[in-house]
């Protein structure tokens, strides 16, 4: 191992941190950042804000004792620290790779990745769980829950909190806060107070002197309350605290997130402090990397780079799906006031960044609240606009009530726009869109669509945006749009799909296909490059770009499918509820029945991260499996 990780290399588990000195808990943080430094620049994944959480991560595990205590972490995009510290750096380089550690906390990864977390503000209710079952158990263990800045201004973290002071569990809520930069007031007095509070003997007397006092008859407990709560935040450099002392929390902070001997003193201390404590940790994001610190948001999660040079490589030229809908939703914005934009916190992954600086009245982030967000379309629509509610497709899933109690229900025009509908790679089965056709499609007065390409994509906005008689739904998947398909088509109607033929026959002549090939939105050009694979072996493959998941065109599909023996499904979904499924449905509900129909679609499991080619290939969705199912079931048949 690289003498840059002499201390890291050493660490097994968290508790191996015991063994060494304040200065080497020093030595053991800048290894940390090294480390994150080295094997992302070369791996990709989240970066600015695993450094702003190196010395707190090691305060906290230096302090703590895992096993048995256990930490909760909210999402992984600040745990990076915690894989390293607890024995994963000689497979670091592996982050984010096909077979390799996930960006994320998975419980079948690590016995110390306690809680598996992708999607916000989870972490606090999980966190109280673990408590609570400790309690109901009698064990020991110290739990600790680690949330941001964004992640605890979700509306289930509040509920946490106060369900938390409710309960006076003894726990620990850490936020880590990289959003506020450290104010003037954080300075060597202060955190001698903060760190007087966290002492066991001074909470110790605080909690005797208010027992005393509230046997007090009158008012008496009611002035020392006030008394006791005015003390505290005289010594607090902000009000911030008020709020969560009210909820049951002992407030501690805020405090230096980077100073780690301070972090020390507080963790160390705070371990023997019964009841719920909050600390508020003040953090840099991209801490130690100064081009990083200065633009946080654009060196949040990155590709692999050089280091030395501090620079991201250049994007690709190649456009994205995102980026066609970002600029078709200014279009739509210029043409009529009536569109509005909606996002839960992901501006500029939705491809909103433009759209918010070009028509900023229209513009609205509500922050990781994605149920707020639906309703609040909801509203929108409600009151005559236009909304487009842009969340993706695995964030939609939280505010899945929302969509079919405050939308659905009542049949209100909000436009959703799923962004990384299907496999989105790297980040894995807390980030694939990979259900939203089974989750929506079921759903009353509810239309779903999906784009073949960017062109179709703008034009399905354009529908979308003078659609009023009730919701509607598009999907989209993450990454660049294909240029290999015909660039004949067809104007955009409600429930019509598109025939695009047969390669190299000419429309009107195909005649009676070997085989129909029905895909919906990315798989389209799967299925025609698989088309055009076929006919040069002599196999007539006709392919239909289905357009619409909900209402499916029944009449189009099925006077093809009659024509032939055999159709073949090809959709970015599980199998369970999805397209294919459907499709068969309503063809036996016609009395078509084709002798094949064979269904390619996601499985009924959890699929990996990894590229997305690589686990498209591997669950069968891309065209060269398409041609080999084509040539296995025709060698079945007797027709090879």
């Amino acid at each position: 191992m690289s003498e840059a990780y002499r201390l890291l290399s050493q660490i097994v588990n968290p508790l191996d941190l015991k063994k060494f000195s304040d200065p080497e808990l020093h030595e053991v943080a800048k290894e940390v950042r090294q480390a994150i430094l080295d094997k992302i620049s070369q791996t990709g994944g989240h970066f600015s804000s695993n450094l702003g959480t190196v010395e707190l991560t090691v305060a906290l595990y230096a302090a703590f004792d895992m096993p048995p205590d256990k930490v909760i972490w909210d999402t992984g995009h600040q745990a990076y620290p915690h894989k390293l510290l607890t024995g994963r750096l000689p497979r670091f380089e592996t982050m984010r790779k096909h077979r390799g550690l996930s960006g994320f906390l998975k419980r079948d990864e690590h016995e110390l990745d306690a809680f598996g977390a992708g999607h916000a503000g989870t972490a606090i209710s999980a966190a109280l769980g673990f408590a609570e079952a400790r309690d109901q158990l009698g064990t020991k263990e110290r739990i600790v829950a680690v949330t941001g800045d964004a992640a605890i201004c979700a509306g289930m973290s509040w509920e946490a909190l106060n369900h938390a002071g409710e309960l006076n569990t003894d726990m620990t809520v850490v936020l880590n806060d990289n959003r506020m930069s450290i104010a003037p007031n954080v300075g060597a007095l202060t955190s001698y107070f903060t760190r007087l509070r966290s002492r066991p003997y001074v909470q110790d007397i605080a909690q005797r002197a208010k027992g005393i006092i509230e046997r007090i008859p009158g008012p008496a407990p009611r002035i020392a309350a006030g008394l006791r709560h005015g003390v505290t935040h005289y010594f607090a450099p902000e009000s911030t605290g008020t709020i969560f002392e009210e909820m049951g929390f002992e407030y501690i902070g805020p405090v230096d997130g980077h100073d780690l001997q301070t972090l020390l003193e507080i963790f160390r201390n705070l371990r023997d402090v019964p009841g719920p404590k909050f600390v508020h940790a003040i953090t840099v994001k991209g801490k130690g990397y100064e081009v990083a610190e200065e633009d946080a948001t654009k060196w949040h999660g990155v590709v692999p780079f050089d280091v030395a040079a501090c620079e991201l490589p250049k994007k690709s030229s190649t456009r994205a799906y995102t980026q066609v809908f970002g600029d078709a939703m200014i279009e739509l914005a210029d043409q009529d006031d009536k569109v509005l934009a909606i996002t839960a916190a992901m501006p500029d992954g939705t491809g909103l960044i433009g759209f918010s600086q070009k028509h900023p009245d229209k513009y609205y982030d509500t922050g990781i609240a994605e149920q707020h967000a639906v309703t609040f379309a909801a509203g929108l629509a409600a009151g005559g606009l236009k909304p487009f509610c842009t969340i993706y497709s695995t964030f939609l899933q939280r505010g899945y009530d929302q969509v079919l109690h405050d939308v659905c229900i009542q049949n209100l025009p909000v436009r959703f726009c799923m962004d990384r509908a299907g496999l989105v790679g790297d980040d894995g089965p807390t980030h694939h869109g990979t259900f939203d056709i089974s989750f929506l499609t079921h759903i009353p007065k509810m239309t779903l669509i999906a784009p073949r390409d960017a062109t179709e994509l703008r034009e399905m906005m354009g529908f979308m945006a003078d659609y009023n008689k009730g919701p509607i739904a598009i999907r989209y998947p993450r990454g660049g749009v294909p240029e290999n398909l015909p660039e004949s088509r067809s104007p955009i109607e409600y429930g019509r799909a598109e025939v695009l033929g047969i390669p190299g026959v000419p429309r009107g002549q195909e005649g009676r296909p070997d085989v129909v090939i029905v895909a919906i939105g990315s798989m389209v050009t799967e299925a025609w490059t698989a088309a055009q694979q076929l006919a040069d072996e002599g196999v007539k493959a006709l392919v239909i770009n289905a357009r619409w998941c909900k209402p499916i065109d029944i009449d189009t599909i099925g006077a093809w499918a009659a024509k032939t023996n055999h159709v073949i499904t090809i959709e970015e979904n599980v199998r369970i509820g999805g397209f294919g499924q459907q499709l068969r449905d309503q063809l036996g509900d016609a009395s078509i029945f084709p002798a094949r129909f064979e269904i390619m679609s996601l499985p009924d499991d959890w699929v990996e991260h990894g590229t997305q080619p690589i686990i498209r290939g591997e669950h069968g969705l891309n065209a060269d499996h398409l041609v080999k199912q084509v040539k296995r079931s025709r060698a079945n048949s007797g027709l090879a």
